[in-house]
């Protein structure tokens, strides 16, 4: 708790810098909702409806497995993962950013994509099966992004420096790794929600979405 802390007071700029970027690529995703062509909005419009019949006819999402489970978890931990690799090379710190805002493209089209379609009804929907979990998942990648950027930083001073103490070098590294196993942790916490509870809040709202569908 107290490297967490230390992190979050004295990192703060790249905080900033990190979330600012990850909501430009979710502005850039909501956007690219509109480069779509008709063709590609019907077919994905198509998709959606279907999985919301399948999902208020037989709860399709909505039964969960512990395979499930495993296959959110193994996304989220991959996400995390990728981000801690880059961390560890100094020119994987071009990699961070794009992580980041990747993320932000990814979910500003999905929510941007769902409320063009269904309105204040896709709305709702994005609130209950993207928000949640969401709210775990961005700022527990950020921290990772923070760290593994806080860490090649310091490796590229201490090239500079030419400054190669094996001591040295332990530390930082066993900190980075593990402020990042525990935040796999929280990935796990957040990926039993998504998949046991999500669902759930699904069902209560696909019936609006099937009827607006119907109309």
């Amino acid at each position: 708790m107290q490297l967490l802390r230390h992190t979050l007071v004295h990192r703060m700029p790249l905080y900033v810098f990190l979330g600012v970027l990850f909501l430009v690529g979710v502005v850039f995703g909501a956007l690219m909702v509109n480069a779509l062509t008709l063709e590609q909005q019907q077919e994905l419009g198509r998709y959606l409806n279907n999985f919301f019949v399948s999902v208020g006819q037989d709860g399709g999402a909505a039964d969960p497995t512990l395979t499930k489970f495993w296959e959110i978890a193994s996304l989220h931990l991959k996400w995390a993962a990728l981000i801690w690799i880059c961390g560890l090379s100094v020119i994987g710190l071009p990699g961070i950013l794009v992580l980041n805002f990747l993320k932000g493209v990814l979910i500003g089209f999905s929510v941007g994509f769902v409320v063009g379609q269904y309105s204040w009804r896709g709305l709702l929907f994005a609130l209950v099966s993207v928000a949640p979990h969401n709210a775990v998942v961005i700022p527990v990648l950020l921290v990772c992004s923070v760290a593994a950027m806080t860490f090649s930083i310091q490796m590229i001073k201490d090239r500079m420096l030419l400054t190669r103490r094996p001591s040295g070098f332990v530390k930082p590294f066993v900190s980075y790794a593990g402020l990042t196993a525990v935040m796999m942790l929280l990935l796990l916490g957040s990926a039993s929600f998504e998949t046991w509870v999500t669902p759930v809040m699904m069902r209560w709202v696909t019936p609006l979405l099937t009827s607006a569908g119907a109309a």
